[in-house]
């Protein structure tokens, strides 16, 4: 799964890479975790690629409450079409989840081990992803939008650390993925692979990720060399 990520890259950078009318003006993230609020790119009615902050872990339009949210914040790549809580938003609301790393967690003898993994260029990518929204069905019109992130099955690199990691999407890939009028989820399915094991790097970090109240640099200091 994809428990936690990062995005500190400048906004000038992020807008370029993904084809933002706007420079966002984002706060570096080191520890991004569920039930908080997230970059997100969508396309608007005027077919442009827009930057918003949702919360993370998908609430699906049809639920009666909020509570399933944090639960659903990853969705299986390979199931995704078949699934209540994801089958019309892979067909009808697809986004971009920004990011410059994600955490997965290693079991070893003395417990897990968070280890942060990268893009050996240190550029951001996109990690595809769902969203939805909900509203509140008292009347009083309030609404939440919320999104999830597919994963897949983990390259040669991440394997050993964990057996899922989240679909990553180059400019190119993340273009396609946005815009279901031209690409239904059969035509996507080849995005859906693991992100070449070569063209990325993973380093053990210590345990202060763990406290999804710590965000700062420290979260992803090396505690040794990168694998």
């Amino acid at each position: 799964m994809c428990g936690r990520y990062t995005l500190s890259t400048r906004g000038e950078v992020l807008a370029d890479r993904f084809g933002l009318d706007e420079v966002p003006s984002l706060a570096p993230r080191y520890n991004i975790a569920p039930t908080q609020e997230a970059a997100v790119v969508r396309v608007d009615r005027d077919d442009r690629n827009r930057l918003g902050e949702l919360r993370w872990g998908l609430v699906p339009h049809w639920a009666k409450e909020l509570s399933g949210g944090a639960r659903a914040i990853n969705a299986r790549s390979e199931t995704a079409a078949t699934k209540p809580t994801f089958r019309e938003p892979l067909r009808r609301r697809r986004c971009l989840v920004l990011a410059d790393g994600f955490y997965e967690w290693r079991r070893e003898a003395g417990g897990k081990v968070p280890y942060l993994i990268r893009l050996a260029d240190g550029e951001p990518f996109a990690m595809a992803g769902l969203w939805d929204r909900w509203r509140e069905r008292d009347g009083t019109g309030g609404t939440l939008e919320t999104f999830t992130v597919l994963t897949t099955r983990p390259n040669r690199l991440v394997e050993p650390i964990h057996d899922r990691m989240p679909v990553l999407l180059g400019p190119e890939e993340a273009g396609r993925w946005l815009r279901p009028r031209e690409q239904s989820p059969g035509d996507l399915a080849p995005l859906l692979a693991p992100w070449p094991a070569e063209a990325m790097v993973a380093w053990a970090v210590g345990p202060r990720v763990n406290d999804p109240r710590r965000d700062d640099p420290r979260c992803t200091e090396p505690l040794g060399p990168a694998v």
